[in-house]
């Protein structure tokens, strides 16, 4: 599966293995990562791509915006990905 900007993706290796993000820009063979609140949009986490699991969308508002290049917020990214959370069930 191919990861793209606004999608939610799983860390697999590091000390944030395991953990939720929101995709906000992509390299060729990075992706930059971020949850809003230990990694803000202001310094999002630069991850290689073969290191993240892509999980599925997060909310249509906020992938709308990533992908036009509109503001977001944390605060946005933080409740896109407690959404994402109780609707995976993993609260």
């Amino acid at each position: 599966m191919e990861i793209k900007i606004a999608d939610v993706v799983i860390s697999l290796n590091g000390r944030d293995n395991g953990k939720c993000f929101i995709v906000t820009g992509k390299d060729d063979n990075y992706s930059f990562l971020v949850d809003g609140k230990g990694r803000k949009l202001e310094k999002p986490k630069r991850k290689k791509n073969k290191h993240i699991k892509p999980e599925g969308i997060c909310d249509a508002r906020l992938a709308e915006k990533l992908i036009g290049g509109e503001k977001v917020t944390n605060s946005e990214i933080r409740r896109a990905l407690a959404e994402y959370a109780t609707t995976k069930g993993d609260v």
